[in-house]
């Protein structure tokens, strides 16, 4: 099956800064993808790469096997981006605008599909709003909104829920994932790592221009992620034995990291050989975030 998106040796350099480094990445159809990095790790280039808004000084790009260069048009149908950026067009209603966009893609009698969006989105009742009177997050639904009006397979997320609110971040959340079970390959930049690891089957991290991981969400938890336990115990004092595994205390829970979850046993044993009882106890699920820092710190 052709990839729905294709990355063969791709550079972008500002300068002396190489903001994408000759990078290499596939993403399948139906994929729900997500791409990591701190500020300036090359994110929003590579995706300006994708959407052809600027063009790479080596390598190729293609989306549904459509080169981004050599097959301009078609690659940009095939694929709708919803920037950082609160980009918008102060002189239309919120449908003239999609009515507009769909007209950028030769597509009429667009309304049925308007309205859906508009009812997914939550804007049904700014339909006839001016976008001059919207708020930031009510501009920032409009972005997702004109992303998906041409109906692309791919749809490339870039920070869509910045400066949103959590009502709108779920609604969001529940349409992106309706059309991802749909067919549509999704590919999202998020800083809410929590995002990330609930929605999107397998990450990329960038740093310096660089992919420094790529794996499955599930494969980078278990190898990189810190086993924890938490435990409040009586008297409140951890045995000095035991002091050399203690990372610190959080709201009252000693914290103790694990090298495997089979070891909570023999240390729960060694806390009855000191006569210390556990009172209540919590095992943190793997964190993403922790897997973040961890490898932008060895990267």
């Amino acid at each position: 099956m052709t990839p729905a998106i294709e990355i063969r040796q791709a550079c972008k350099a500002y300068g002396d800064l190489k903001a994408v480094n000759c990078v290499d990445l596939e993403v399948g159809q139906g994929e729900f993808f997500a791409l990591l990095g701190p500020n300036g790790a090359g994110k929003t280039t590579l995706i300006n790469l994708l959407s052809g808004l600027c063009k790479p000084d080596s390598g190729r790009l293609s989306i549904m096997g459509f080169d981004v260069s050599r097959n301009y048009k078609d690659a940009r149908r095939s694929v709708g981006v919803v920037p950082q950026e609160l980009v918008f067009d102060p002189f239309f209603t919120v449908r003239e605008v999609l009515e507009v966009q769909s007209g950028y893609f030769g597509i009429s009698d667009n309304d049925d599909w308007i309205d859906e969006i508009l009812t997914r989105l939550d804007l049904s009742a700014k339909a006839d709003t001016n976008m001059r009177a919207l708020s930031g997050g009510m501009k920032r639904r409009v972005l997702v909104a004109q992303a998906l009006v041409h109906k692309p397979p791919v749809i490339i997320l870039d920070e869509p829920t910045a400066g949103v609110d959590v009502e709108l971040r779920q609604a969001l959340w529940e349409f992106v994932r309706s059309l991802n079970e749909a067919g549509h390959t999704i590919v999202l930049t998020t800083h809410y790592l929590e995002e990330a690891q609930s929605l999107c089957s397998r990450i990329a991290m960038l740093k310096a221009g660089n992919i420094v991981a790529l794996d499955t969400t599930e494969n980078l938890l278990k190898g990189f992620s810190v086993r924890r336990v938490k435990l409040q115990i009586s008297p409140d004092e951890m045995p000095e034995a035991l002091k050399s595994r203690c990372l610190g205390l959080e709201s009252g829970y000693h914290v103790l990291k694990l090298d495997e979850f089979s070891e909570l046993e023999s240390l729960l044993e060694a806390l009855r050989k000191f006569g210390t009882e556990v009172t209540d106890m919590i095992l943190p699920p793997p964190d993403l975030e922790e897997v973040f820092v961890e490898i932008m710190s060895e990267a």
